[in-house]
């Protein structure tokens, strides 16, 4: 039995990577987008920095599901590397890395990559889960950059 399941997924999305990249670490911002589907509301707290730690609950209509994590590397507007604790990891620390490629037309090109999930289920659960995260996060970004203009 291997404990490397992992998971990659990415999405362009339209806006500077510096938005983008800031976005991943403003509690306020998270909670607005860091939502799979299911998940009526999320709450964040941040400590951006690297050492640093993040609490995000989500919360479903039958309970509260808590996420836990410390961030490794912050490279503004590179990189972002921090472990991933929750039930659905069974509280085993994973390490997620996201990175943000400028692409063209002012778009980013952000891609979260998952390694040490304890199993298949794992793996599938947040594939799902980040994929969602993302549709969000760009629905979110465009919405606001749209306001903003």
């Amino acid at each position: 039995m291997t404990d490397e399941y992992s998971v990659t997924v990415r999405r362009e999305i339209a806006a500077p990577a510096e938005d983008l990249f800031d976005a991943w670490l403003d509690a306020q911002s998270l909670g607005s987008w860091l939502r799979p589907s299911g998940i009526r509301e999320t709450r964040a707290e941040t400590d951006p920095r690297v050492g640093g730690t993040f609490r995000i609950v989500m919360v479903d209509d039958e309970s509260s599901i808590v996420h836990t994590g410390t961030y490794r590397e912050i490279d503004r507007p590179r990189r972002l590397v921090f472990t991933w604790s929750s039930p659905a990891t069974r509280f085993r620390d994973s390490i997620v890395t996201v990175t943000f490629q400028p692409s063209s037309n002012s778009s980013t090109v952000v891609e979260i990559h998952q390694v040490g999930l304890p199993d298949e289920e794992a793996r599938a659960s947040h594939h799902a889960g980040w994929s969602d995260v993302l549709r969000e996060f760009g629905r979110t970004t465009h919405s606001k950059l749209r306001a903003e203009s």
